[in-house]
């Protein structure tokens, strides 16, 4: 039953809302709230409260969490060997792009091997891709960066994947084979959100380049990204699996950034003791697979 409790606790400290957290778990929110009442008696301390941005965990509650999110994730594991791996829940933290353009065909076809496996995507940034991971409150990781090292965990290139400034197909820089950050010097730009690593390695190129750039929009969602080069409102910085399809299509155009910067790569990572069991060594496969 406290395995329960500790599932609430962490939905709760998640969402920041007891209703948010009673609508992902099924439950009405009386009973969250009676719940997270039992486990601050079970651990004779005040484990969440109210404030501006929700309800979030007090120092006791932060206290708490990791090891609430490691009893869970030890449970998933012992339930996974027993079962043979073949059933249980997965979780993945993965950034915005990958969960919506890299992932969904792959878990479908895991998913048809493995039907017993219940699949959560967790979008974050890779900062808290990583933690999550290291924490084991996800199971695996998807990022995209330049190669990542740590000594906790695996990490599993799967490909490299090519950045573009994505232009109106209309667009004065439409014609360039590639473009100098020189040439970005007063391009509007519409950007990801700051924690996003290839975000920070075009300002990074701005910067020695000696151009101070100018950010019209930031959006969180790719969508609004594409939607704005659509309408001419300025310049992006994407992924090329991001924006295959308008590529494709024409609709929009991709230029490479000119000069030798580093190479971006889509990365599995997973924690050095983790078990791997068929089912799990599947999914890494599947992950793979082209």
């Amino acid at each position: 039953m406290e395995l329960t409790y500790l599932r609430t606790f962490c939905e709760v400290a998640d969402s920041g809302s007891y209703t948010r957290a009673a609508e992902k778990l099924g439950y009405a929110q009386s009973s969250v709230t009676a719940q997270i009442a039992k486990l601050e008696e079970i651990y004779g301390e005040v484990l969440l409260e109210r404030s501006g941005r929700g309800m979030t965990p007090t120092f006791a509650g932060n206290t708490l969490l990791p090891y609430a999110r490691q009893m869970l994730a030890l449970s998933r594991e012992a339930k996974g060997a027993v079962s043979g791996g073949e059933t249980g829940v997965l979780a993945i933290g993965s950034i915005e792009t990958l969960a919506a353009y890299y992932l969904p065909h792959r878990l479908y076809r895991y998913r048809e091997q493995y039907p017993g496996m219940q699949l959560r995507v967790q979008p974050g940034s890779e900062v808290q891709i990583i933690a999550d991971v290291k924490d084991k409150s996800a199971d695996f990781g998807l990022i995209f960066d330049v190669p990542y090292e740590s000594e906790e965990l695996v990490t599993v290139q799967l490909r490299q994947e090519q950045l573009f400034l994505i232009l109106h197909p209309e667009g004065p820089l439409a014609q360039e084979p590639e473009i100098a950050p020189s040439v970005l010097e007063g391009e509007p730009l519409v950007l990801t959100e700051d924690s996003c690593t290839y975000r920070r390695m075009l300002l990074q190129e701005l910067k020695q380049a000696g151009i101070i750039p100018r950010i019209d929009m930031e959006f969180g969602n790719l969508e609004g990204i594409k939607q704005a080069v659509r309408h001419r409102w300025g310049t992006a910085f994407l992924p090329r699996y991001a924006v295959e399809e308008e590529l494709l299509s024409g609709t929009l155009i991709g230029r490479p950034l000119a000069g030798g910067q580093e190479k971006f790569y889509i990365q599995l990572i997973y924690r050095k003791d983790r078990r791997i069991s068929p089912a799990l060594a599947d999914f890494i496969a599947c992950m793979e697979r082209q």
